[in-house]
């Protein structure tokens, strides 16, 4: 089937998924970016279901999203995701969020590895469907927004321990990605979000967390409105804390 290079897909802010300002949550646009990147890669063949049979996955390694300002409730907006570059290990792609008259809100960036689902190691992408996914390289529509910072932390404090349990846990059998900015955001008191937005939002995802597992979230101020955050997995017996995903976010005032 052939299909552009660039998908579209229509949204609507629900009420259920806006907060208390009325304002989409951070949440859940990133389920609806991660929902609009399956459903193009479906459309192109690299769907999950095809993957799986082959007993392979896509897995999510970076997201940066920068945004003027969030989908109000009942808001209609459109999604648009390309592919920006094809490596042999991992791919590049892009997002725009545009309002009901195609004026562009906020622009996200990707970066996704597949792997092997019993050796969670990275496939080759040039190699599964003869290469074909490089067809849909779609290099000349824009994101300016910039790429991923470098992260990490030199002084950082622990402000929350949680237990991971059974509605953190995503199909790939580990603690769903979003998941991981939910508990985050859950690190800033309510009345931050009363006179500040999320301007730029980035997230580094290093190793998969389980059931069983007790995350450590280690919080540093950079200034200006700027927080590095950690989580890190607790050590069993006498092993080490294990790093988990490092974020780093841009708040600005309303």
């Amino acid at each position: 089937m052939e299909h552009s290079k660039i998908g579209t897909y229509r949204l609507v802010a629900e009420p259920f998924h806006v907060d208390f300002s009325g304002s989409l949550f951070l949440g859940v646009l990133g389920n609806h970016l991660l929902n609009c990147a399956g459903f193009h890669a479906k459309e192109r063949g690299f769907g999950m279901a095809s993957l799986n049979e082959s007993n392979y996955t896509w897995v999510l390694s970076r997201l940066v999203v920068e945004m003027e300002r969030m989908p109000k409730e009942f808001e209609e907006f459109t999604v648009d995701t390309w592919i920006e570059n094809v490596y042999r290990l991992f791919t590049d792609r892009n997002f725009a969020v545009c309002d009901a008259s195609g004026t562009p809100i906020g622009y996200a960036r990707s970066i996704w590895a597949m792997i092997n689902m019993d050796t969670r190691k990275p496939a080759d992408l040039l190699l599964m469907h003869d290469g074909h996914i490089v067809d849909y390289i779609e290099s000349e529509k824009p994101c300016p927004i910039e790429k991923f910072s470098r992260i990490k932390l030199s002084n950082p404090e622990c402000v929350r321990t949680y237990p991971v349990v059974y509605s953190d846990i995503d199909v790939n059998g580990h603690v769903n990605s979003v998941k991981y900015v939910e508990h985050v955001l859950d690190l800033f008191p309510l009345e931050t979000y009363r006179t500040q937005y999320i301007r730029r939002f980035e997230v580094a995802y290093i190793a998969e967390g389980h059931v069983g597992d007790t995350l450590l979230f280690y919080k540093e101020s950079c200034g200006d409105g700027v927080y590095d955050i950690e989580i890190r997995r607790a050590p069993v017996a006498d092993g080490k804390e294990e790093t988990l995903c490092r974020f780093r976010i841009y708040f600005s005032n309303k």
